[in-house]
């Protein structure tokens, strides 16, 4: 209950203080978003399956945020940062449909 009252709380301070991302920093903001997802999937899932760690999920939310951020700059960097993103968000974009699918068959026996 108190992960779903804080994003509600988070939700509501960001609806109501409107913050604005810097411009440097938002072409990183949807790739840690997606990698942050990714996560948060792969943590419900592996509460589902009995084997969550909260030590590990805070590690594989936090380094999936940073690698997929990397990802990007080294990207920005070379002049391929679309491709870069585009690669990321594919990749990532996976591993949540995995997770979700493996989520479905454990809580609908499907």
């Amino acid at each position: 209950m108190i992960p779903i009252l804080g994003l509600a709380a988070g939700v509501l301070l960001g609806l109501l203080f409107d913050p604005t991302v810097p411009l440097w920093l938002q072409p990183y903001l949807p790739i840690a978003v997606v990698a942050a997802l990714d996560a948060v999937f792969g943590g419900f899932r592996a509460r589902l399956d009995g084997i969550f760690d909260a030590k590990v999920f805070v590690i594989s939310f936090v380094s999936n945020v940073v690698v997929a951020a990397l990802i990007v700059f080294l990207g920005d960097q070379l002049g391929v940062g679309a491709q870069l993103s585009t690669a990321v968000v594919v990749v990532l974009g996976i591993r949540i449909f995995g997770n979700a699918a493996a989520i479905r068959r454990h809580v609908f026996r499907a």
